[in-house]
């Protein structure tokens, strides 16, 4: 598959930002005014607190609502956490996994990771892992190449089938809530190694097909040039999707 062929996302990620009496406006605001799926497709992730308004007022558009976090377990003694199962059960189609604020602030390390990409799976939910540009030198047959290891990780025990259901996000921790975004062409060097990671783990048709997103202070200004490179699929938006007339100027790059 061409890269021409891979469907450009744009997704919303809240955060804890959004209260309770912003959410239903935002989505009325948004939700007949973005691009048709075939074009660009769209997704807020929000906190579980808000998932199922969201999807009931989301009824009849293209907007997908996801799920920003999710535990690894689908039942169980684990209080606080999210269910996998119950987010399949609502309606839930996309969660990330990963985030740099989950593995920073949380102590989510890769194996936890990998463990919560096998929990959506298993679920029919499709992962949105985010990494960051922690490296690891490979020696093979026919070189020395440098690959992404927490894509490594995340993708450990995952069929190549499995593998084209899930969305790479590069998100350079120097640039998470910053307001400093990598350039767009730092940007591409960091997509492109994820694809050349993901290549090496199963094929180059897999890579080719797997959208790599960039995130990291990503505004309306430098999405053009961050979506007009060859590798960037797409982006994760932060705090400028927090503003439904920002978020949508930014979904119209």
């Amino acid at each position: 598959m061409s890269a021409q062929k891979r469907v450009p996302f744009i997704g919303a990620n809240w955060k804890m930002y959004l209260m309770p009496d912003q959410v239903i406006p935002y989505i009325e605001t948004i939700k007949n005014q973005i691009p048709k799926p075939s074009e660009t497709q769209v997704m807020i992730a929000a906190s579980p607190l808000y998932l199922w308004p969201l999807l009931k007022h989301a009824v009849g558009s293209d907007v997908i609502i996801g799920a920003e976090n999710c535990d690894y377990h689908d039942t169980g003694a684990y209080t606080g956490e999210v269910s996998p199962k119950a987010l399949a059960e609502i309606g839930i189609q996309y969660s990330i996994a990963g985030h740099s604020e989950r593995r920073h602030y949380f102590d989510e390390d890769p194996t936890i990771v990998n463990k919560k990409v096998h929990a959506l799976l298993r679920n029919q939910i499709n992962p949105i892992v985010c990494c960051d540009e922690t490296l690891v030198r490979t020696e093979t047959n026919d070189g020395v190449h440098w690959v992404v290891s927490q894509v490594i990780a995340a993708f450990k025990n995952v069929s190549s089938t499995d593998a084209l259901k899930m969305m790479i996000a590069y998100e350079p921790r120097w640039a998470i809530g910053t307001g400093i975004t990598a350039s767009a062409d730092e940007a591409e060097e960091g997509c492109a190694l994820i694809r050349q990671t993901i290549s090496r783990i199963y094929s180059p048709e897999v890579a080719e097909t797997v959208r790599v997103l960039y995130g990291g202070s990503v505004t309306p200004k430098n999405v053009k040039a961050l979506m007009a490179k060859p590798d960037i699929d797409g982006v994760l938006v932060g705090s400028a999707s927090l503003d439904p007339d920002e978020f949508l100027n930014l979904i119209h790059y």
